[in-house]
């Protein structure tokens, strides 16, 4: 869970506000249990109603576009997908001491694959690949522009800050993420046609049953664009041995390979940099992320022998 507020602009959220919505809007479910999911969620908090089900409200206004673009597109996208993933079951207007819409959805078993990690990572590989090459053969016409979807580029000031400053503190080896950067910021752009990704393919998003893959959940990221970001996962969830499982499943070329390998060392940094006071969980992952793009370009073994990438 998060150690506190993570944003400027976070809402108060509780068990006590969820009863109220509840009963308030969905009478139907008024006597059911509400209960707090623990979650690294940094966009919305969650809440278990009844057996069934999971209340889904926004942490922030800004997040508040997710609902309408998971309630509109979800049901759509579901029946090409090969793994499971959320379906909204009611959605929540504006409330007084709650100005934002809001999702129930049908709560999903399992566990999220950073609390009860992946044993099964080769089958979990070509699984997670075949869903992000099915999602992207998807009719995109119509489709809201992802966060991920335009150029990882885009990022550099970010990026070049959060290498300052987490070089500066021994975080991360900055000589190296800057050597990997400037590859990234000079690579090709994507000149195909828009198509759907997922956007936020980390392990606080796919869930596990006894080791296996099982679902994928959190469509905030939802949108149409460049496909590399969906290959972010190759590095912050995979390993060296299973990411060509991975890349051969999802069916993507060398470029959109290396601009993803650029959102998972984009992705890390940012994330380390703003989240390790307030969300250890999302930190690491970012850390391992950073540490894998690196290593998988041989960098960090560059810098050890002093042999040059």
């Amino acid at each position: 869970m998060p150690a506190a507020k993570m944003h400027a602009d976070e809402l108060d959220v509780d068990t006590a506000l969820v009863r109220r919505l509840i009963a308030e809007q969905f009478p139907q479910w008024a006597g059911l249990p509400v209960a707090e999911v623990p979650s690294a969620g940094t966009d919305n908090a969650m809440y278990r109603l009844g057996d069934d089900m999971v209340v889904r409200l926004p942490r922030r206004p800004d997040a508040a576009r997710q609902v309408d673009k998971e309630q509109r597109w979800l049901p759509l996208l579901a029946p090409h997908l090969p793994l499971t993933v959320p379906v909204p079951l009611g959605r929540g207007a504006p409330a007084p001491g709650y100005a934002q819409p809001w999702s129930v959805l049908r709560w999903l078993d399992g566990g999220n694959a950073y609390d009860d990690p992946i044993t099964e990572l080769g089958a979990a590989a070509v699984e997670l690949g075949r869903f992000v090459r099915a999602l992207r053969r998807v009719d995109a016409s119509g489709g809201p522009v992802s966060w991920r979807g335009g150029p990882v580029a885009a990022n550099d000031a970010y990026v070049r800050a959060a290498i300052r400053d987490l070089g500066a503190d021994g975080t991360v080896d900055a000589a190296a993420a800057t050597a990997l950067w400037e590859e990234v910021v000079r690579l090709p752009q994507w000149e195909g046609d828009p198509v759907w990704l997922h956007g936020d393919l980390l392990p606080g998003n796919l869930l596990t049953t006894a080791g296996r893959l099982t679902a994928v959940i959190d469509f905030g990221g939802l949108g149409v664009g460049d496909p590399a970001a969906d290959t972010l996962a190759a590095w912050a969830v995979f390993t060296a041995g299973t990411r060509p499982l991975f890349r051969e499943a999802a069916e993507v070329d060398d470029a959109t390979w290396a601009r993803g390998r650029g959102w998972a060392l984009c992705f890390g940094l940012m994330a380390e940099h703003y989240y390790r006071q307030t969300n250890p969980v999302l930190a690491a992952v970012g850390h391992r992320a950073v540490t894998e793009a690196l290593a998988d370009r041989g960098f960090l073994a560059a810098q050890r022998t002093g042999s040059g990438a």
